[in-house]
């Protein structure tokens, strides 16, 4: 793990441990994200962008006359550790809003708790299409859906690739399933074969038997659902058994964290993603600008996710005029953000829109923007 990476978790551990002298000084927010585990690189960058979202508003005066307060737990992307994470937030330290949980299958865990309790819960990274089809009053999503990913860039993807017959590789989770069958079904309606469907657990380091079937499967194209640690696994031992099948797909691909671990490896990838550090507005390199400042490194994915999740909820705060679960929950159906990645709103199930999703390509290390489009309202 990174110095400036341990020093986040240092700083969230830390942040957890503050009694409650001073619960009347600040306004909590709690977050549930995967410090440890296979997917703590991805989780960290989050925390970075909430802290840096969160430094900026406190050093210009806080939300209602008092400072926001981050308090972190470590759900790990585990549904049961997720549960007691957001558990111990709202009982323990009485957090009126909370952000989580990253993986959508810990999230989805999470939603009947909130929903119980009345506590607005925002997911800034959970992609699975239906969370927003469960009814939940108090949910919001300002992710990008797999659904809008794959209706959005698959026709683009099997032109500009020429596709045939692809392999589909995804986490053995509700994203990675949710991811694939989003994009088979879209690629199906194109013509594109499906040449094979397989599934990997999270933290998996050996992917050479998985390999081997893609490459007895003949697919000119290889799509991959997967985050930073098991995606530059894959990635590298794909390259050591010189495939040659394109490769896409959605998660981690364009980070900073994925792009040092695979080096090389990741050339030429395509990734359908909400952020990319090239987008080419004043907003984007404004914050771009300050997260290097900040981190010693251009923003991600999940950096701009934490950092937009938590301007959302600290607007919504002040719209609300308090810091009270029912009436955060009301402010945020009234979300009106301006993001580095485009506009940010809610329809009534509480699903964002309004805001750019990007395709683009790994090229010298940098995400090269292939295309852009606005996610419409669902």
């Amino acid at each position: 793990m990174s110095k400036f990476r341990r020093a986040s978790l240092v700083t969230a551990l830390f942040v957890c441990a503050l009694g409650p002298a001073r619960a009347q000084e600040t306004i909590k927010v709690g977050v549930v994200q995967p410090l440890t585990g296979s997917v703590a690189d991805n989780g960290l960058a989050f925390v970075d962008g909430a802290k840096l979202a969160v430094a900026s508003r406190n050093a210009a005066g806080g939300v209602l006359g008092k400072k926001i307060e981050l308090v972190i737990e470590d759900g790990q992307c585990r549904p049961a550790n997720s549960v007691s994470a957001a558990q111990k937030l709202i009982e323990r330290d009485k957090v009126p809003v909370l952000v989580g949980a990253f993986c959508s299958s810990a999230t989805a865990a999470v939603m009947p708790i909130t929903e119980q309790r009345r506590i607005p819960l925002l997911t800034g990274v959970s992609s699975k299409a239906d969370l927003t089809d469960k009814g939940m009053k108090y949910f919001f999503r300002s992710a990008e859906t797999d659904r809008v990913m794959s209706v959005t860039f698959s026709k683009i993807l099997a032109e500009k690739l020429q596709l045939k017959n692809v392999a589909y590789i995804g986490v053995n989770d509700d994203w990675g399933r949710g991811s694939v069958e989003d994009f088979v079904a879209q690629m199906e309606k194109l013509g594109v074969k499906t040449a094979m469907k397989e599934y990997y657990e999270h933290g998996t380091t050996d992917y050479y038997t998985l390999l081997t079937k893609l490459k007895a499967s003949k697919a000119d194209g290889v799509f991959v659902a997967a985050e930073t640690q098991d995606g530059a696994i894959l990635v590298k031992q794909f390259k050591e058994l010189g495939l040659s099948s394109k490769l896409f797909g959605v998660g981690s691909w364009t980070t900073p964290e994925f792009i040092k671990a695979t080096g090389p490896a990741s050339e030429g990838i395509y990734a359908a993603v909400p952020y990319a550090s090239r987008i080419p507005t004043d907003a984007n390199k404004e914050f771009v600008n300050r997260y290097a400042a900040a981190y010693k490194t251009k923003p991600g994915k999940y950096g701009a996710a934490g950092f937009n999740a938590l301007n959302i909820v600290m607007q919504g705060i002040a719209r609300a005029g308090k810091a009270e679960p029912e009436a955060i929950r009301d402010a945020l159906y009234k979300t009106d953000y301006a993001a580095p990645n485009g506009h940010y709103r809610f329809t009534e199930k509480g699903e964002g829109y309004g805001y750019d999703v990007v395709l683009v390509q790994l090229k010298g290390g940098e995400p090269v923007i292939v295309t852009m489009s606005e996610a419409g309202k669902p």
